[in-house]
């Protein structure tokens, strides 16, 4: 009874601190500094202020967005914060101007940069891009590279929760520079002919989880660059799309490597890839290893399982050279589906620096309804378990 008592009485502390750092959050709410739901009044400088008032503030601060449309121009929120931890509640939906060419002298939409303990949750991001992609797609010149819709950059501590991210003009999330982040139920919507329209792009970053999360875009569902280290994904659908892709890597002769990446639990549905690598054919000090890719199910995929070291997109410029990028210890286990291509698993890999330590389990993939073929080159590993299609390793 002792004990149950003491357990009731901890409780109610944990409660008691709850509550007082509950009541102990000020709340910044936009339209307090000039922001309308409208869909037409510019809402950019509202934003801005709204954030330099909670990032001046001490103690946890938030910044709340009512239900409502907000036209909002390119906007960036710095860091060096007073405020121990910020709060970007989103229940309405930002509009990005319908001109493309507005965004598209700016490198980003919404950016953030050295903030600490920064969570955006809910909102739509509407970034209007298909204008940008049809100019991209026709004969003119003159057409902007675009901008990526939320890109945070030398953070720490970072929550994405609930955003929804649609029609981005480039890529819509982009996590560079950052440790400690965690994006959980991130709906990314755009055509599947969008151009460079990755969904999250993750480099230079450590600790990074991607999290029951739906993707559907005209790029890569996640891109994984040089530097990035201990990312775990889990619980992802992806399609239209690329698939997941570390890479492209050995675009530089110095550049960071990949290591100790977690795949788990995926579904690629009539995606163009589906568990891909891919690098450059030229020389780099880079590298890939200690890579887990468990449990997809592959849904009438183009290329379902892929290694490819002499990259090269539309066959355009390729260097034409030997890929520098050593690939190791790269598990693809539980992965079963349809392929729509007769090769279903094909390792192509450097010459120079074979791909080492290649690993196929419990793998059971078909073309369509016959027999699936595998390919490999320069690659070095073992099948274990059922694995079809097999003669491969």
């Amino acid at each position: 009874m002792a004990k149950l008592f003491s357990y009731i009485f901890l409780l109610m502390i944990v409660v008691l601190l709850y509550q007082s750092s509950s009541s102990a959050l000020t709340t910044y709410n936009v339209l307090s500094f000039g922001a309308r739901g409208n869909g037409v009044t510019d809402s950019t400088q509202a934003f801005i202020s709204a954030w330099s008032a909670a990032c001046a503030s001490t103690g946890p601060t938030r910044i709340y967005v009512p239900k409502g449309r907000y036209f909002l121009g390119s906007v960036a929120f710095n860091g060096d914060c007073k405020s121990s931890e910020i709060t970007l509640q989103i229940d309405g939906t930002l509009i990005a101007p319908a001109d493309y060419h507005v965004l598209g002298q700016f490198k980003n939409w919404v950016s953030f940069d050295r903030v600490n303990r920064v969570s955006i949750i809910g909102g739509a991001f509407d970034a209007k891009g298909s204008a940008l992609w049809t100019c991209k797609a026709g004969a003119a010149t003159n057409c902007p590279e675009g901008a990526t819709t939320l890109r945070i950059t030398n953070s720490t501590n970072i929550r994405i929760n609930g955003l929804v991210s649609l029609n981005s003009q480039l890529y819509h999330i982009v996590i560079d520079g950052c440790q400690n982040v965690n994006i959980e139920g991130v709906m990314v919507i755009a055509s599947g002919e969008s151009p460079n329209t990755d969904g999250i792009h993750i480099e230079e970053s450590t600790n990074v989880a991607i999290m029951n999360s739906v993707m559907k875009t005209g790029d890569d569902c996640i891109s994984i660059g040089p530097g990035t280290t201990n990312l775990w994904i889990e619980r992802v659908t992806c399609g239209p799309g690329h698939g997941i892709s570390i890479g492209s890597l050995g675009q530089d002769m110095k550049e960071d490597g990949v290591q100790n990446v977690t795949v788990k639990n995926t579904t690629f549905i009539g995606t163009q890839n589906g568990l891909r690598i891919k690098t450059w054919a030229r020389p780099s000090n880079g590298f890939v290893q200690g890579v887990q890719f468990i449990g997809a199910f592959m849904y009438y995929v183009e290329n379902p399982i892929v290694i490819d070291q002499s990259y090269c997109p539309h066959d355009l410029n390729c260097p034409d050279q030997v890929s520098g990028i050593q690939i190791s210890d790269v598990t693809f286990q539980d992965i079963r589906g349809v392929s729509t291509a007769p090769i279903a698993i094909k390792f192509d890999c450097s010459v120079k620096f074979p791909c080492k330590g290649i690993k196929l389990q419990n793998v059971n993939l078909k073309y369509l309804k016959q027999e699936a073929q595998s390919s490999c080159t320069n690659v070095i590993g073992e099948a274990l378990g059922l694995v079809k299609p097999d003669g491969c390793l």
